[in-house]
């Protein structure tokens, strides 16, 4: 039906402008005239004796797919357990189906993959040319686009990544089997206790779905900030203000960074600072907030927990010669109180693969942690270690004896 379809899309949209409907805004008048157009395409052909369309529902979907949608890839978008679209030319395209990574027919041509890749840019405004061949953009729905266009790359590469919805408090993510019970209720009693947590993982392992889960634990009454390169957290609060970088115009001028929007931050009134994710020189401006004594949560790519702290301590020196080390590893030992590390395994399942807690003490390049939490034969288990500083627990009239047992002093 694709020839089918792409006559009837040039009907509709044809008929949108002689009625002056805005397909894109209005989704009620987008149906009503796809329905019109359908039918009238069905009786024409029978007139005619021509090849009848069938399925007026299913060519209604596809056109409107077409028109206001993603098109052919738009079943991917509906269903539920895809996570992740990409394409690597118009004749590969492939998806996640529940953490495993698969090929899927492609019926794009070229100017299919870049009419797609226009529409996906329109809502949020930003560019894409030979002068900016790469973009982060949010989609509606709040999953995340990125592209790359030739001369970078020899086709047009495109990736969205599916805002997964259902998925905003640790029970979802126990019933997952991604932790245990008593993994996240310690959680929960650390983010009520005002601990710094960094989230750490490599890719696809549920960084940013573990950190708007640790964000819906927040108390009732806290001011969340969120800063974040392209909009992806969906943290459940009641008090947020979410903000996103901005890339430069044409000029090269009006360029917004996650740096400014950290130092930014600060000036809002914030009991919780959230950085989707920390890749650079606004982890030094992270760790003078945590340093100030404001509660803060970030993600950030790394192999272990012990590899993410090593990492905190490198990236600060990214933000001049005059920042040192002698400086960053004693803060990154005071501030940052827990790491929790991710996993991803070869059947695509997300886990937490252990909990740690900074003690507070330092080498000349290394923190000194305690693990509290370990995956064990699958199965994350506690590791009998106690608990170095529960200054914050006892402030906030927290005790995670209670979680931990024995575990804890």
């Amino acid at each position: 039906m694709p020839d089918a379809v792409r006559t009837l899309s040039q009907f509709v949209r044809e008929r949108a402008i002689r009625e002056g409907v805005d397909l894109s805004a209005d989704p009620i008048a987008a149906d009503r005239v796809a329905r019109a157009e359908v039918r009238r395409f069905g009786e024409r052909a029978l007139a005619s004796g021509g090849e009848p369309i069938g399925d007026e529902r299913a060519a209604t979907s596809e056109v409107l797919a077409e028109l206001t949608g993603f098109g052919p890839l738009q079943p991917y978008f509906d269903d539920p357990e895809v996570e992740e679209i990409w394409i690597n030319g118009p004749d590969r395209v492939f998806i996640a189906r529940n953490g495993v990574a698969e090929r899927i027919p492609s019926p794009l041509s070229e100017r299919e993959v870049r009419e797609l890749v226009e529409r996906m840019l329109r809502p949020s405004g930003r560019r894409l040319d030979l002068s900016q061949p790469f973009v982060d953009a949010a989609l509606p729905d709040g999953s995340r686009l990125h592209v790359a266009i030739p001369e970078v790359t020899r086709a047009w590469s495109v990736n969205v990544r599916k805002f997964r919805r259902g998925l905003h408090s640790l029970s979802a993510l126990v019933g997952l089997g991604a932790l245990s019970r008593e993994a996240a209720e310690f959680l929960r009693m650390a983010v009520l206790a005002g601990a710094n947590l960094l989230v750490s993982g490599a890719t696809h392992t549920g960084k940013t779905t573990l950190l708007n889960a640790l964000g819906s634990c927040v108390r009732s009454g806290d001011r969340v900030i969120t800063v974040e390169e392209t909009f992806e957290l969906d943290i459940q609060a009641g008090d947020l203000v979410a903000m996103q970088c901005r890339p430069p115009n044409l000029e090269g001028a009006g360029e917004i960074t996650l740096r400014r929007l950290v130092k930014e931050s600060l000036r809002m009134r914030p009991d919780r600072l959230v950085v989707g994710e920390v890749r650079d020189a606004e982890s030094l401006d992270l760790l003078i907030a945590l340093n100030s004594g404001i509660a803060g949560m970030c993600t950030l790519h790394a192999n272990s927990a012990r590899d993410a702290l090593m990492k905190l301590c490198t990236l600060p020196l990214l933000a001049g010669r005059n920042i040192d080390a002698g400086f960053v590893v004693p803060t990154v030992a005071a501030c940052v109180d827990l790491v929790v590390q991710l996993g991803i395994d070869r059947r695509g399942r997300r886990r937490v693969l252990e909990i740690v807690a900074t003690t507070g003490e330092h080498g000349a390049a290394t923190i000194e942690t305690v693990p509290l939490f370990r995956r064990v034969d699958d199965e994350l288990q506690l590791t009998g270690e106690r608990m170095p500083r529960l200054e914050k627990f006892r402030a906030a009239g927290l005790d995670p004896v209670i979680v931990l047992g024995g575990a804890a002093a």
